[in-house]
């Protein structure tokens, strides 16, 4: 494994928080998330316990994805405000203990691009990868002077930086090795737009389509050679900062170089299973390509934490302590914890197993009240990906109170992003707020309990006493945590585990230690200090 800079000590300890900027807080009524309406509400991140924000991409775009889809990687779209709106965001966050993290396209740009505007007329440039000739499988017709085609990345609005072939094929004389000018243009590219911002005080970057950057690269060998080389050049220049991936696939992200990979929809040899085993219901966002099966988190019980462990496992012993494994409540591509059949009453037990586990947390916005997924929405900047596939339902403006437009914008209902949730009993964090019994105020005291005892954070160790309901473990031998996310209620005897006799309550809701037996009613959790 190569040998990296430990990982900042901030890291271990983060409790991430992910800010999709379009639909969070609307400062100037346009109907659309800005940086001020974040500064304005980084208020209740503090109150909540959160240290590390991570900001869905903000520069200059078209927008056809989301901002996925980059135009200039070194300033931000006005829709958002001005690179001192962004400076303010970052300086009051530092002041109130959190840090904050850009998202980095690296695979491919915006077709508005000036890169991408001049390749397309100049048959000389590589930046892009381009077959000279006809438009072969896959490829988009050149819209400029080059004759030919282009690779697109993701959308044909993505067209894919060229950084290299690892194999040559001599039916497409195109392909250029890794070591080639235009590769490494974009390499150097990639580091300076990354010196950029970290110069103007960010703490990282989430990496979108982390794996992506090589083509024909079997098992990413030299798409994680770019990362590790940079990685070693982060390690000397700033030293501080973090690069998470959007891989989902942490045992090859990780020794690659970054610091974190999350568990995503997809990803590594399983295609996501990890999360898919705990939270997709089958409603929401669902790829037709995806095998059903039963998640963990379902009242039905017929799902078992054991597809998760398994690759949790696999993970943590190829990681070896070299970096972190991230666990999402959901995020701007995947369904939130409140999709479908799931109702508000199951959502207390998933945050207390989702905070209570050696992972690094990641909070997506307006899940800490229970936010849904907002089904039949139309398309909205390339959200659909397929028939029932629409990340719209997930990128609903954030809900904080009962005045007009959830609170989120002063701006005419049919001028919003996205349309607020409908449903007149949507939860808001003024009525959470001032409601101790709410998810909300569990959600902070979870963060806070994991916070202040390290044995409940990323380095304690855990030993799973039960792998099924309840799903029973114990955290640094000292804490034991008892999850029953099924309807039903479960039992489970604790043998060996005499001293749990003397188990003391810290976060409780329908479960009992009686002597060695763990009583746990249905969707109940329970957080217990162990007198050993």
């Amino acid at each position: 494994m190569t040998s990296f800079r430990p990982a900042p000590g901030w890291l271990a300890d983060a409790v991430f928080y992910q800010i999709y900027p379009q639909s969070f807080a609307d400062s100037d009524g346009d109907g659309v998330g800005d940086f001020a309406g974040i500064t304005e509400r980084l208020g209740h991140l503090a109150w909540l316990g959160v240290n590390t924000v991570w900001l869905n991409p903000c520069f200059v775009s078209p927008f056809r994805d989301a901002g996925y889809d980059v135009a200039d990687y070194l300033a931000v779209a006005p829709r958002y405000g001005s690179a001192d709106g962004l400076a303010k965001l970052v300086d009051e966050a530092r002041r109130q203990g959190i840090r904050v993290l850009l998202d980095l396209v690296a695979g491919h740009t915006s077709d508005a691009h000036p890169w991408f505007t001049a390749s397309a007329d100049d048959p000389d440039d590589d930046r892009y990868i381009w077959a000279p000739e006809g438009c072969p499988d896959g490829y988009v017709p050149s819209p400029g002077a080059r004759p030919g085609a282009y690779l697109p990345n993701f959308f044909a609005s993505q067209p894919a930086l060229n950084f290299g072939h690892a194999r040559q094929d001599p039916a497409e004389p195109w392909r250029l090795p890794v070591d080639a000018e235009g590769p490494r243009a974009n390499r150097a590219a990639l580091r300076s737009v990354i010196d950029h911002w970290l110069r103007l005080g960010l703490a990282g970057f989430r990496v979108d389509m982390a794996a992506s950057l090589v083509k024909d690269d079997p098992g990413r060998r030299e798409t994680a050679a770019i990362w590790t080389e940079l990685r070693h050049w982060m390690d000397r220049a700033h030293p501080e900062a973090v690069l998470l991936s959007e891989w989902g696939d942490p045992e090859v992200s990780v020794p690659a170089g970054f610091h974190a990979d999350f568990f995503l929809q997809f990803g590594g040899a399983t295609d996501g299973l990890a999360l898919r085993s705990l939270w997709s219901n089958g409603e929401g966002t669902v790829n037709e390509d995806w095998d059903p099966l039963d998640c963990f988190f379902d009242a039905s019980g017929r799902g078992s934490p054991r597809p998760f462990l398994d690759a949790w496992q696999r993970a943590c012993a190829a990681l070896d302590g070299t970096g972190f494994i991230s666990l999402p409540t959901a995020n701007h591509d995947f369904s939130r914890l409140n999709c479908g059949p799931r109702t508000a009453e199951q959502l207390p037990v998933a945050f207390a197993f989702q905070l209570t586990w050696p992972t690094l947390p990641a909070i997506y916005y307006g899940d800490e009240i229970g936010m849904r997924y907002v089904p039949g929405l139309p398309d909205k900047e390339g959200s659909v990906l397929g028939p029932r596939y629409n990340r719209a339902g997930s990128r609903t403006p954030m809900q904080w109170d009962d005045s007009a437009n959830a609170g989120f914008s002063t701006a005419s209902a049919d001028r919003l992003y996205l349309p607020v949730d409908p449903d007149p009993a949507r939860p808001t964090v003024a009525a959470q707020r001032a409601d101790d019994t709410s998810l909300l105020h569990l959600v902070r005291r979870l963060v806070a309990l994991r916070t202040s005892r390290p044995e409940l954070g990323s380095a304690g160790s855990v030993e799973v006493l039960h792998a099924g309901h309840p799903f029973v473990y114990v955290r640094g031998g000292r804490y034991l945590v008892v999850v029953n996310p099924r309807r039903d209620g479960a039992s489970h005897r604790l043998d060996g585990y005499g001293a749990a006799t003397d188990a003391r309550p810290l976060e409780v809701s329908g479960v009992r230690v009686d002597g060695d037996t763990v009583t746990a009613e249905g969707f109940s959790y329970g957080i217990f200090a162990l007198g050993r």
